[in-house]
């Protein structure tokens, strides 16, 4: 073997391991809510991704998995792609008072395109349910290396009925931590469905 062959194993030997040393120093506890619980049991919260990001050399990719009204609207982290896991139906249900979402038939393939199983992923969603949601799909076709940004970009809502703040996403999440985000588009990071 030569040389530069060598110093290029040993470097990328290195890089995994810091990066693996890293993910785990920066790891946050399992979730309490249990619907932010992923297979793997890899968890992130929105500074911690930031500094694998960061950190990772281009090695840890954040992807947005909200619905692109969201990801254009309320913003995002200027290098996540945005591979929306649900789609909004385009319909008010009334009875829940919600505007109901529903799968995407292409997620895990858009992501297959994009990444390789073995890649670290962070996946990011409002609060940290359907980026959960995401990363169990992904977990499923075969994806070894995701973590679940628990308190995704809005964070979790205020539970302390005292607070001015009650019911609002003001505490944790991207945004919150003052972490830089965008409402600026990049035609290369856009979820577009085939045309």
């Amino acid at each position: 073997m030569s040389p530069r062959a060598m110093r290029k194993i040993v470097l990328t030997l290195s890089l995994a391991l810091c990066l693996g040393l890293a993910a785990n120093a920066l790891a946050a506890e399992p979730p309490q809510d249990q619907r932010k619980h992923t297979a793997l049991g890899k968890y992130v919260t929105a500074v911690e991704a930031h500094e694998l990001w960061k950190n990772g050399a281009g090695k840890v990719s954040i992807v947005d998995v909200r619905t692109p009204e969201e990801y254009d609207f309320v913003g995002h982290p200027a290098m996540a792609p945005n591979v929306p896991v649900q789609l909004w139906v385009g319909v008010f249900d009334a009875q829940k008072k919600a505007m109901p979402l529903a799968d995407n038939p292409a997620f895990v393939e858009l992501m297959k395109q994009r990444f390789k199983p073995g890649d670290a992923l962070v996946v990011m969603c409002r609060s940290g349910h359907r980026s959960a949601l995401a990363a169990r799909k992904l977990i499923e076709a075969g994806f070894t290396n995701v973590y679940n940004m628990v308190d995704g970009f809005e964070g979790d809502k205020v539970a302390d009925k005292a607070s001015p703040d009650y019911g609002k996403r003001t505490k944790d999440g991207w945004r919150n931590s003052k972490l830089a985000w965008t409402t600026d588009l990049d035609e290369k990071l856009i979820y577009q469905p085939a045309k």
